[in-house]
């Protein structure tokens, strides 16, 4: 079976998953990549093992090369044969997998990852997901290398809808599972000398890996580590303001909680990430909210302050990221 590849004139097809087993997996032999669901965000998935298909991930994103990929697997059979496990990352992968939790251990010298995928470091992120993208990896056989399906910097995809919006002339396929549960990346973990770092806050929270483990999560990475730790990253057009105490006029409102901020009346727009002040809901409204209040045109979005408890520290990151001074502003 073949199937054309996508370009500049062709829009990608949406399958839903039912019917897109068959046709996802005849892509990825053939090198290609293909937009899958998980239970964080839609993933752009290629073969990691494969050059070919590491570079088109990386084209089709326009991400910089020095920016490592996220390598899912299916079991923690594979995740053996690619990382190297120390006990405490054993724990975290049993307790943990599979679900939003990357962990980045030391890459195995004989391991079969194409070297664009670590972008030369020493170390692999490994992810075991849930779902479709976890029977794809099995019946594939290989590791699947499956960074956000948006255009690098950009706005993270939750729909298969909004994938298409964004990366549909470069691909050939997105499969469509509804909206992702959780809606925020996975949260990112390097143990060191016996420690746990937090290299990337994400849909598990900090609280609950530091209960299960019983003991504090150091925080601070040391440059570049893990997949999403650019300063700029996740941004719509519009620019942002955090925290707000105001809405100026003009400006569309991203809201959270039960109580607005000054000048909501005058929002543009006005989205509640929740009005229960429920993170996980915020969680999981925050990328789709954004590229909606981004959709109107406005030239700057408010954000009211969210709460850093739980996943809050999550969704600060992934705001703050998204406020941050982009390339040549």
């Amino acid at each position: 079976m073949r199937i054309n590849k996508g370009s500049a004139s062709k829009v990608a097809q949406i399958l839903p998953a039912y019917e897109a087993f068959e046709p996802a997996l005849a892509l990825l032999r053939q090198g290609d990549v293909v937009a899958v669901p998980t239970e964080t965000v839609y993933g752009l998935a290629g073969d990691a093992t494969n050059g070919t298909a590491i570079a088109r991930i990386y084209e089709a994103k326009g991400r910089p090369r020095f920016n490592p990929l996220i390598a899912h697997v299916s079991d923690m059979d594979m995740a053996m044969r690619i990382g190297l496990f120390d006990p405490l990352s054993q724990k975290l992968a049993q307790t943990f997998w599979p679900g939003p939790l990357t962990l980045v251990v030391p890459l195995k010298p004989d391991a079969n990852i194409h070297p664009l995928a670590t972008a030369g470091l020493a170390t692999i992120a490994l992810r075991m997901p849930r779902g479709f993208a976890a029977r794809l990896i099995a019946a594939f056989g290989h590791p699947l290398a499956a960074p956000s399906a948006n255009t690098s910097g950009r706005i993270s995809g939750t729909s298969a809808q909004a994938v298409a919006a964004d990366l549909g002339g470069r691909i050939s396929l997105v499969v469509d599972d509804g909206a992702t549960p959780v809606g925020l990346e996975s949260t990112i973990l390097k143990v060191e000398d016996g420690k746990v770092r937090l290299l990337r806050p994400g849909g598990i929270a900090a609280e609950e890996i530091e209960a299960a483990l019983g003991t504090r999560l150091e925080r601070g990475a040391k440059g570049i580590e893990a997949p999403g730790m650019m300063v700029s990253h996740y941004a719509p057009v519009a620019g942002m303001r955090l925290d707000v105490g105001q809405v100026y006029p003009g400006e569309a409102l991203l809201a959270f909680g039960s109580k607005r901020v000054k000048g909501a009346d005058r929002a543009a727009m006005l989205l509640n990430l929740s009005p229960l002040g429920d993170l996980r809901e915020a969680a999981s409204n925050l990328f789709s909210f954004m590229q909606q209040l981004d959709r109107t045109g406005v030239s700057m979005i408010a954000v009211e302050p969210v709460p850093m408890q739980g996943l809050g520290e999550a969704i600060n990151d992934r705001l703050a990221r998204a406020a941050a001074p982009r390339n040549g502003s």
